[in-house]
Formats: structure tokens, C-alpha cells, sequence
């Protein structure tokens, strides 16, 4: 069974509204329903003991989702985490409460799977995305002489060349820019405009 962290224990807890009926724990082992009930009302003990029944069966969800040891141990523990955070939205009319928090731990487990794979997918464009002056002269070779528009390139910064090659002569969008570069949507725009107007003022175009 993995070793408990504590991070869900920092802050005051929440006391029950005056009059209501918190669970108690001490007339025999509880149900999953019941200790859903009790953390829902801000019980450390309850999620103690939810933790310790439930965290083995959580990362058996995860690991088959997620596949690495280390990655599915930190989704176990963001999963349970997220039982704490919402156990008041849990539906005893909707299904069981372990049905209920192994739906979370997989939701949570596919979620790392895709930001993985867009991860992985943002490095690929980038490594295919080197600029080369040639194809972009030949992009543009119907209207503009070559060596005239190399000439021109080679006046902009290394970032205003970057960003106006990718734009107007790759076809990616801004926010695509933006990805493949890492910044701002709002800086990639700013330096395709002054890189744009570097380019009419060099080739004459008014």
C-alpha cells in the first residue's frame, strides 16, 4: 500500500453547521458512503480511513491507464486528493462511492495520458519545424525574386524571422506560433508585425 502524503491536511478544517449530523466512525467500520458523508463535512479521520481503503485499489485504476510507476503514484495521490476537494457533489442515487471514486482516479488518470500526448505532439512540430530560407523562397518565387526576399529575411531579428517564416510561409496560425516557440500568443503577433513592416520597407512595398 503506498505511503500517505499529507499535503490534503494543510489548512483549518471546516466544522459541521450547528445541528447537523456528522457520521460517527466509532460505531464500527464504516461504509464508503458513510466516510464520503464525513469528509464531505471536512473529516480528517474519515478521509484517513477512506485513504487507507481505497489508495491501493486507486493506483490498480491508474497504473493500468497510465502505464509508469512514478507518473500513476502522483495521479493516486491528485485523485484522492480530488475526493477530499469533492465529496459533497458525491450522488448515493448516482452509484456507489467506490464506483464513484475509481470513475474519478480513471478521469484523472486519462487526463495525464492526453497532456502527455499533446506534450509529446508540441516537441514533434517543433522538431520538424526548422526554418529553411530556400523553401520559403520558393514559396514565394511566383511573385518575388528569391534572392530579393533572402536579402530582406536576413534583415529581421532572429525572432521576427522566426515568427513571420512560420506564419506566412509555413501556414501555422498565431497560436500555433506561439506553441512552437513558447511565448505569448500576444508577443508572437507583435513581432510578425514589425518584422512585416522590416519586410515592406526593405523589398519597396507600399
Amino acid at each position: 500500500m503506498p505511503h500517505r502524503r499529507r499535503e490534503h491536511a494543510a489548512g483549518p478544517q471546516p466544522a459541521p453547521a450547528p445541528g447537523s449530523s456528522r457520521p460517527s466512525l466509532a460505531a464500527g467500520p464504516p461504509s464508503l458512503e458513510q466516510l464520503l458523508a464525513a469528509v464531505a463535512c471536512g473529516d480528517q479521520q474519515a478521509f484517513d480511513v477512506l485513504y487507507d481503503h481505497t489508495a491501493g485499489q486507486v493506483l490498480g485504476v491508474v497504473r493500468r491507464v497510465v502505464r509508469d510507476p512514478a507518473q500513476s503514484e502522483e495521479v493516486m495521490q491528485e485523485a484522492l486528493l480530488e475526493v477530499w476537494r469533492e465529496a459533497a457533489r458525491y450522488d448515493p442515487e448516482q452509484g456507489s462511492a467506490a464506483a464513484w471514486i475509481m470513475m474519478l482516479a480513471h478521469r484523472r488518470a486519462v487526463d495525464r495520458v492526453r497532456a502527455e500526448e499533446r506534450s509529446a505532439q508540441r516537441e514533434r512540430r517543433a522538431a520538424r519545424a526548422q526554418i529553411a530560407y530556400d523553401d520559403v523562397t520558393e514559396t514565394v518565387e511566383a511573385s518575388l525574386e528569391a534572392e530579393r526576399v533572402r536579402r530582406c529575411l536576413d534583415t529581421l531579428t532572429e525572432r521576427q524571422r522566426e515568427s513571420v517564416t512560420l506564419a506566412y510561409y509555413r501556414g501555422y496560425t498565431y497560436a500555433e506560433v506561439a506553441g512552437l516557440l513558447g511565448l505569448p500568443a500576444g508577443t508572437v503577433k507583435t513581432r510578425m508585425r514589425d518584422g512585416l513592416i522590416r519586410l515592406r520597407d526593405c523589398m519597396g512595398v507600399f
